[in-house]
């Protein structure tokens, strides 16, 4: 087997063996708990990291896409999950609907 293919699947089982903990843990507390509370404000933040990155500095294909459509995507998914109260799939929508149609009328 080559390096680079053990290296993937050693990452693979170390990432299961860490979700399974997860999971373990998890289940054994109450939502409240100090723990699950900072697990969700880390979760959050790395979120809040990527999202930033993607829309001020993206690589790759979002890269073309330019930086008013990237900023109206946000800003419409944004909205949209505020006055959907909470509701994920519909904001995406219209943060997705948003970025197309600033792009399309920038002509990019």
């Amino acid at each position: 087997m080559p390096a680079a293919d053990l290296a993937l699947l050693l990452m693979a089982l170390a990432m299961l063996a860490l979700r399974g903990a997860g999971m373990l843990v998890a289940g054994a507390l109450r939502p409240e708990h100090p723990f699950i509370l900072w697990a969700t404000a880390v979760s959050q933040a790395v979120l809040a990291v990527f999202v930033t990155l993607a829309v001020l500095a993206p690589s790759g294909a979002v890269a073309t896409v330019p930086l008013p459509a990237r900023l109206a995507g946000l800003l419409a998914g944004l909205l949209a999950y505020a006055v959907l109260r909470g509701r994920l799939l519909p904001a995406l929508g219209a943060g997705l609907l948003a970025l197309a149609g600033v792009r399309a009328l920038l002509g990019g």
